[in-house]
């Protein structure tokens, strides 16, 4: 299948694996490429040695085309971008609009830049600035997500921009990439289908729980890092529900200790960093405060794999969900069947 998306990323299929924390490493996106879709790597866990190795590794384990998901906001952003350029990654995401002037350089050494936007106003703004796609994310979708399904969101995207659109949020097999494709979609992002493959670095167990979920597995809620955050519906998650302001704020304080060491930053660093991330989104200051959470809570469900101290993020499709392929499976299957599907409606 021949698409904007894969003319541009040179990848063999219209399917993107999405930069998700703790799960999207060298391993999935490198399967992930090698089954002929865009792996995108994520790097807003790791540091800037960190993500320099994940490069390598990937490009060790394939060479074809991938992706690296990069925070706007942060404080190295132009260093990583650089690195990206340096590597010759050939897609740079983004979870936040970058600023013109990094879409500009990134461009001008031949990468592809992908922003992922939950509004067509968003999409707008970085179509006007430059980027060669979009990404749009609908309200089924995992982790920090809108309230706007897929199936409105696209459309109103589609109207407003003349580049191409990938959708994401509530995709999983053939079946949604050949309504994207009918809706003008250049191709699909998918994260929960991804996580859930034999490729996946997340612990076993921990993938055995998200298959127990139906599809009224997730909630949408605030309590982990004060933004709406599509996450599996465990009794941890649950607990969080209950807690009052005393806990969530002890909570905080003990979050934002384990990233401090995890990241190695000082004190004004990490202050500094949230001074830029407040500027770089319409997070309150409470919600800032509260998004250290986010990384040691993905990272002790995904990584640990305790679900009782952890957050599990997940789309609604993890309902849908009943098996754990290899990516080569998985991409091969939602192919033919969406080939299939677009006989099918051509023959009608």
């Amino acid at each position: 299948m021949r698409t904007p998306l894969t003319e541009l990323t040179g990848v063999a299929h219209p399917i993107v694996q999405t930069g998700m924390g703790w799960v999207a490493g060298p391993r999935l996106v490198s399967a992930t490429a090698n089954a002929g879709a865009l792996g995108i790597l994520a790097s807003a866990t790791m540091t800037y040695a960190e993500l320099d190795e994940a490069i390598q590794e990937v490009k060790q384990r394939t060479d074809k085309p991938f992706g690296v998901n990069l925070r706007a906001d942060a404080g190295d952003a132009a260093e990583r971008a650089d690195l990206l350029i340096k590597h010759g990654v050939a897609v740079a995401s983004f979870a936040l609009a970058p600023k013109k002037d990094l879409i500009a350089r990134l461009k001008d050494h031949g990468l592809v830049v992908m922003p992922t936007v939950g509004a067509a106003r968003h999409a707008e703004k970085v179509a006007a600035w430059g980027a060669d796609l979009v990404m749009v994310q609908g309200g089924e979708g995992g982790g920090h997500t809108g309230s706007v399904a897929t199936t409105l969101l696209l459309p109103s995207v589609l109207d407003a921009v003349d580049i191409p659109v990938v959708a994401a949020g509530g995709f999983f097999d053939g079946r949604g990439l050949a309504a994207a494709l009918a809706y003008g979609a250049a191709g699909i992002g998918m994260g929960t289908r991804f996580l859930l493959t034999s490729d996946s670095a997340v612990p076993d167990a921990v993938k055995q729980t998200y298959l127990g979920f139906g599809l009224d597995g997730t909630v949408v809620t605030t309590k982990a890092d004060g933004m709406p955050h599509r996450l599996l519906r465990t009794p941890f998650i649950e607990g969080l529900a209950r807690e009052g302001v005393a806990g969530r704020l002890a909570r905080t304080v003990r979050r934002t200790l384990d990233f401090k060491r995890l990241s190695g930053q000082s004190w004004p660093g990490l202050a500094a960093e949230g001074v830029r991330m407040k500027r770089g989104s319409d997070r309150s200051w409470g919600q800032t405060v509260l998004a250290a959470n986010t990384p040691m809570l993905l990272k002790a469900g995904l990584v640990e794999g305790d679900t009782s101290a952890g957050m599990l993020a997940a789309g609604q499709v993890v309902g849908a969900i009943e098996d754990l392929p290899s990516c080569e499976e998985l991409v091969r299957r939602v192919v033919d069947e969406a080939a299939e599907r677009l006989r099918f409606l051509a023959a009608m």
